[in-house]
């Protein structure tokens, strides 16, 4: 099992930052594909990045694809998203996920664990 805990949610204007985090327990944190996936009101749930268990490759929908960054320190068992230049349509609920695989996926049913969700609102 493993249980994952996002923070760093809020309320920032258009064009602000913001920086998430996921702290994760549980298990072996480094043997975890990460990924961050988000839900706007009314739409599905989607693939935002992915990180190899390293940390040496990256993986970004190509909505946030240089703005967003994300990163992991294994030794703090935590996954980190960099929201850069955030725009209105990117407010949703933003959700951390793990999958015990080490291939990039961006289908939600190829991640195995999930966090409950923290909120990202962008005002204009």
């Amino acid at each position: 099992q493993v249980q994952l805990v996002e923070s760093g949610g809020g309320l920032v204007q258009a064009g602000g930052s913001l920086r998430l985090s996921c702290a994760a327990s549980g298990r072996t944190f480094s043997n975890s594909y990460m990924g961050w996936f988000r839900q706007a009101p009314g739409k599905e749930r989607e693939f935002v990045a992915g990180i190899t268990r390293t940390g040496s490759f990256t993986y970004y929908a190509d909505l946030v694809k240089g703005r967003f960054t994300i990163s992991r320190d294994n030794a703090k068992n935590t996954v980190f998203l960099q929201m850069n230049t955030l725009k209105n349509e990117d407010t949703a609920v933003y959700y951390c996920a793990a999958r015990d695989g080490a291939a990039a996926r961006t289908e939600q049913r190829a991640y195995d664990y999930w966090g409950q969700g923290t909120q990202v609102t962008v005002s204009a």
